[in-house]
């Protein structure tokens, strides 16, 4: 073993200085003669083929540039859960051999051949996100024309890893990277380039890209930059492949299901505060609403906290305090009718601050929905109040409401009143929401 590497390395000096003097010599053209006759001759190559394990370079101080290219053909999966995107790529490789070289006219004007790549050397390209074992076939070929230059084309399955940010999920836009770059070959042995420019590459993907109905491509960047490890450098093409949801599945699945039960719950302040059918009508819409999260759950993607997650939580949200407003109120209501609590001062301040006629806020469906058992009067003055006091109230009576000075036929006005109040307030809320809600998809699709 001492002695196999001086006689490995006098070996590899020696055919590298044979093959520097062919170079001077300008003896790399080779005899294809009959080519056009006969077929192409693999002895005429075999020179060649079996310098496949070095870099095929005359001077090794020089680094082999290699272009690259691809196309991207399809959009066949993105896992928002692992946060991976599975593409197909037609990745295209080209580079020079200088030892490869013939005459087009002593060759019957043949000017490229097909080559198995077992007989050529191939630079080791991969993606640095990639998540699989490169399965690409054995025994492809590469195109090698008369003056050296080498093609060399292979479909690729990708699954790589994509940060995915699902916020604005479903009006979400993706930025998956797909970083080419070398194991082996420092910016000293191989440099990379383009072998076409980005946007004919995006134009060429746009036109046969496929995509399973839920991706839209919408084009391709590119930044060229550099990886150090310890103290190598090697050299890197990162393509960035911008993606953008389809949201009409979600919008007509999830939004407008929601929507719809939303804006019913809302509409079910029209029923009369006093039934006894709204708060049944309320839990079904509740339970309604659980039902159609549970089964729409599944087209929720499964990490993080998207917008729409939102949306249901304060849809819902909504909805539950619809329903505690709704059983305070018809408790109350009862209250009012059989022993109407006294109001605090400032709970009367406020009713007189929202119905006077001077200000925008007038409870609108105080006057739809009083029933005849409970026609409210218009609030007194407070000149009136003081002097109508204790005419209809008993000593219990006037002991508890001494501090709002009220009759009780005035008590159970104010606190009907003021259970409408609340409706209007919690009605209005709903259409804010509803319309706020509305807006934001319109400036989300759009955008």
């Amino acid at each position: 073993m001492k002695g196999g590497w001086p006689a490995w390395g006098g070996l590899l000096l020696c055919l590298d200085f044979n093959l520097l003097l062919q170079g001077r010599a300008n003896s790399f053209t080779i005899n294809c003669s009959g080519f056009d006759q006969h077929g192409v001759d693999p002895a005429a190559f075999q020179v060649i083929f079996n310098q496949k394990v070095f870099r095929p370079v005359i001077n090794h101080s020089i680094p082999t540039q290699v272009n690259i290219s691809f196309t991207l053909s399809a959009i066949l999966e993105v896992d928002a859960q692992l946060q991976l995107l599975t593409s197909l790529l037609w990745l295209n490789l080209t580079w020079n051999n200088p030892f490869i070289s013939w005459d087009p006219e002593e060759c019957g004007h043949i000017n490229k051949l097909t080559v198995t790549t077992e007989n050529l050397w191939l630079p080791d390209i991969f993606i640095k996100e990639f998540m699989n074992v490169d399965q690409t076939p054995e025994g492809l070929s590469a195109y090698v024309t008369n003056s050296g230059h080498i093609a060399y084309n292979k479909s690729m399955w990708v699954t790589s890893i994509c940060s995915l940010d699902i916020f604005y999920f479903p009006f979400d836009q993706q930025n998956c990277t797909l970083t080419f770059g070398s194991f082996l070959y420092t910016v000293e042995n191989m440099v990379l380039g383009m072998d076409k420019e980005v946007w004919e590459t995006a134009d060429t993907s746009r036109d046969i890209v496929r995509t399973q109905g839920e991706w839209e491509f919408l084009g391709i960047n590119k930044a060229t930059l550099k990886m150090s490890v310890g103290s190598s450098l090697f050299d890197q093409i990162m393509f960035y492949v911008a993606i953008r949801r389809r949201p009409r599945l979600y919008i007509i699945n999830l939004l407008v299901p929601s929507s719809f039960l939303v804006a019913i719950d809302a509409l079910s302040f029209y029923l009369p505060a006093d039934s006894k059918n709204r708060a049944p009508f309320k839990i079904t819409l509740l339970l309604g609403y659980n039902v159609f999260l549970i089964m729409m759950n599944k087209l929720l993607p499964a990490r993080g906290t998207p917008l729409i997650s939102i949306y249901f939580a304060l849809c819902l949200s909504l909805m539950v305090l619809s329903l505690l407003e709704t059983i305070f109120i018809t408790y109350l209501l009862h209250l009012a009718t059989s022993q109407p609590p006294p109001m605090p001062q400032w709970l009367y301040s406020l009713l007189l601050y929202c119905t006077s006629p001077r200000k925008c806020c007038p409870t609108i469906l105080w006057k739809e929905n009083v029933g005849p058992a409970l026609t409210p009067t218009h609030l007194p003055g407070l000149k009136e109040l003081s002097e109508s006091v204790e005419k209809e109230l008993g000593p219990r009576e006037a002991e508890l409401n001494r501090g709002s000075r009220l009759t009780r036929a005035q008590l159970t006005d104010l606190w009907v009143q003021f259970s409408h109040m609340m409706d209007t307030f919690l009605f209005r809320l709903y259409l804010l929401f509803l319309a706020s809600s509305i807006i934001t998809v319109i400036v989300l699709w759009n955008t």
